[in-house]
């Protein structure tokens, strides 16, 4: 008999189900989800083949859930699209100078000086540009769609399915129209299973398939625990007359607000055209202070004099929130299984010393592609496509392997020491040997496992928001156009609901009121019994709840498909 995993209602066996059978199954219609299916298509049609490509994405449309920068770096794009100059891609306003600096109060700081900025935030020394990669996503999915692939949003892949040995066959889609109990309602759809040959995981940072396959196929024996930020992004419209615009401009800092709480990130500040600014904070999930709240330091930073003096007389258009998988080749699985492959920021590519993630994401799915393609022509088709070799002669794996210690060494170091054995690291080592310092900067501890009891800290009092450049959670959450039926399953699912009370109140003062970006959990007390309200109608999709949960008693499985944000141009 034919396996699903997973957790969600169920009627019946893969057997039972409406099946669509397809050479390849991608799930993410992200960068590297695309990028996957766009190669794949462009080398069966060099090699006179043809395939069947599906990509399937929970958003109600394509790039509707992205969340990003971002500066973007164009190697993997021109690899992919050499054209792509010609064929009004979203590519339009050029980095024009960047600064990195270090926010020493909430009144001042320092500009790093050039020869003290690590090499890869120098994004001046090429051509680069800032986009917004919901925007990218839309484009390239156009170009797949050209290409011959069938693109499916508004379809979340809710489960894995096995064959009897084993192997992954695909993906079941997320049944539509049950109601908050489980039970059918007058619109029931049960989900599809979407059959593959290979099956392509591409879902963004803490996919919940990712997961799963990591979990059962123990891809990550031997790697280093994965790491994540929690991103915010705002975008800003700005007074015209504003003297401090500058498009083009690309500011990074670091220090204030985290340094007050001993916690890494950085801020960043990007002046895109027609007036308008991208604002955002990344939070290390790795902080230890229960009492921190990433969304207030995110509203604080922008008062920071550097930031506001952009935003005074400003319009916010835009919020968003995102977990970035941050610990790069030292915390990367093994990207192969039997059956399929993990791609982009869902087996976490991401480069932490550029903080870019967009171009190793397109080159991990195109470097898929190839890998899929051997198969798919084979006379004697592996179950288990060799991704492995492509990536380590690859660019991809060269730029991972220089930036491996990157995040390591400052969460072991901090903020300023650990910056500046990277400085060392990439201006004066790798100058000499073109190699990484020889030595692996090693951490053990999973970011759920780093909170330390309240009785280690005081309370942090964050001021009220101003209503001009600061906000609250709800006017917030309201601009990323959230929408998902009340009447329909939990996808937060909490394992133990006795948990978050008995156990994280008194130690943690139950933490995920305050690591949620969006008001999801809120602890509420009525004649003196305390419970634990999940509005889950609020949920940006962040995953940051399952990451940083301490007891990892939350799991984020998707909802009906098209629910969540609607993201326009971040």
């Amino acid at each position: 008999m034919n396996e699903i995993d997973g957790n969600q209602p169920q009627n019946g066996t893969q057997a039972d189900r409406e099946c669509m059978e397809f050479d390849i199954v991608i799930v993410g219609a992200g960068p590297a989800g695309l990028s996957c299916a766009c190669h794949l298509a462009q080398l069966a049609k060099k090699a006179n083949n043809e395939f069947s490509i599906c990509v399937v994405e929970k958003a109600a449309q394509v790039g509707a859930h992205i969340v990003s920068g971002a500066v973007f770096e164009t190697s993997a794009l021109d690899e992919l699209f050499p054209d792509w100059p010609n064929s009004n891609a979203p590519l339009k306003q050029v980095v024009t100078e960047d600064h990195l600096r270090y926010l020493t109060t909430d009144q001042n700081h320092i500009n790093i000086p050039r020869i003290l900025t690590p090499k890869p935030l120098r994004n001046h020394l090429y051509e680069q540009y800032i986009i917004s990669v919901s925007e990218l996503a839309k484009w390239l999915a156009k170009q797949a769609e050209d290409l011959g692939v069938e693109i499916f949003p508004g379809f979340s892949a809710s489960q894995i399915a096995y064959d009897e040995g084993g192997r992954v066959t695909g993906v079941i889609t997320n049944d539509m129209g049950r109601d908050k109990e489980g039970n059918e309602k007058t619109n029931f759809m049960p989900g599809i299973w979407l059959k593959g040959k290979y099956t392509v995981l591409s879902e963004g940072a803490r996919g919940h398939l990712g997961q799963a396959v990591i979990k059962n196929f123990k891809l990550d024996n031997g790697q280093q625990p994965q790491h994540y930020g929690l991103g915010f992004k705002e975008i800003w419209k700005i007074d015209p007359d504003n003297p401090n615009y500058y498009p083009g401009k690309v500011v990074h800092t670091v220090g204030w607000p985290l340094s007050r709480h001993d916690v890494s990130g950085g801020g960043f500040i990007y002046h895109l055209e027609n007036h308008q600014i991208a604002v955002g904070l990344i939070v290390d999930l790795n902080y230890r202070n229960p009492y921190l709240s990433p969304f207030d330091e995110f509203q604080q930073f922008k008062h920071h004099p550097s930031v506001s003096n952009l935003l005074n007389n400003g319009e916010r258009l835009s919020y968003g929130a995102r977990a970035i998988a941050k610990g790069g080749l030292l915390s990367l699985p093994k990207q192969s299984f039997a059956g399929g492959l993990l791609i982009g920021c869902d087996a976490g590519t991401l480069n932490g010393a550029k903080i870019k993630g967009t171009h190793t994401a397109m080159r991990s799915g195109m470097l898929a592609a190839k890998a899929v393609f051997e198969e798919l022509t084979s006379e004697n088709p592996k179950a288990e496509p060799d991704y492995a070799s492509h990536f380590k002669q690859d660019w991809l794996h060269e730029e991972l392997e220089q930036a491996q210690n990157f995040g390591s060494s400052i969460h072991q170091f901090g903020t300023l020491l650990g910056g500046i054995v990277n400085t060392f690291d990439y201006n004066v080592w790798q100058n000499i040997t073109t190699s990484p310092l020889p030595w692996k900067v090693k951490e053990r501890e999973p970011d759920h496992a780093s909170l330390r009891p309240i009785s280690y800290y005081k309370p942090i009092e964050y001021p009220k928001p101003d209503g001009q450049i600061s906000f609250d959670k709800t006017s917030s959450v309201y601009l990323s156009n959230i929408e998902h039926d009340e009447n329909q399953p939990c996808h937060l699912k909490v394992k133990d609901t006795t948990i978050p009370i008995t156990t994280h109140y008194d130690l943690y003062l139950e933490p995920a009121q305050r690591y949620c970006p969006a008001g999801v959990y809120e602890v509420v007390i009525e004649a003196e019994t305390k419970r634990l309200q999940i509005n889950a109608a609020n949920c940006l999709h962040c995953k940051t709840c399952d990451i940083k949960d301490p007891s990892q008693n939350i799991d984020w499985v998707p909802p009906e498909g098209g629910s969540g944000p609607n993201y326009q141009g971040m």
